[in-house]
């Protein structure tokens, strides 16, 4: 089974093509396309990081210095309620937001929490199709694996070597 983690040189295409149409679509969609609004997308089609709110609204707030948190929390909720963003990891403990619309996956790191976008063609065609699984009926489906990023991994290798040494 091939796993891809998605690299910035796939990214970036993809968020100025997605930057390049909101406006289009929002006004299509019947949604105000205002210089804030704008400004929360930019921020989060630019981070591979997945940010929390409080992320983007520290970004936004360097060209738009009079929005409020909650503005910006608001427009990341209509943003996922039509469709131009989607929370990631609704079950930890604050909302993350992922630009990225397209079916993808996510590996999330046990201790740092970050998350990297992964693409599991496999898994995508296995479910492909499918409109009831047992008694649910299937809406979509993402898939968080959890790990140990590189960082996180070193430093827990690194205090087990010195743990063996004092012992």
């Amino acid at each position: 089974m091939e796993l891809q983690l998605v690299n910035e040189r796939r990214r970036g295409p993809y968020a100025a093509k997605r930057l390049a149409e909101f406006a289009g679509r929002c006004r299509r969609g019947g949604l105000a396309v205002t210089p804030q609004r704008l400004a929360i997308i930019k921020a989060l089609l630019g981070s591979g990081e997945h940010p929390r709110a409080d992320a983007i609204f520290a970004k936004v707030r360097l060209e738009h210095p009079h929005i409020s948190l909650a503005t910006v929390h608001r427009t990341l909720e209509t943003l996922c309620d039509i469709g131009e963003a989607r929370k990631v990891t609704m079950l930890h403990d604050s909302a993350r937001y992922d630009g990225n619309i397209t079916p993808h996956h996510h590996v999330v790191c046990v201790k740092c929490r970050r998350i990297r976008d992964i693409e599991i063609p496999h898994l995508d065609r296995l479910l492909a199709g499918r409109s009831e699984l047992g008694e649910f009926t299937v809406i979509g489906s993402t898939l968080e694996i959890h790990a140990l990023c590189e960082e996180c991994g070193a430093r827990r290798s690194k205090a087990k070597r010195i743990g063996k040494s004092r012992g």
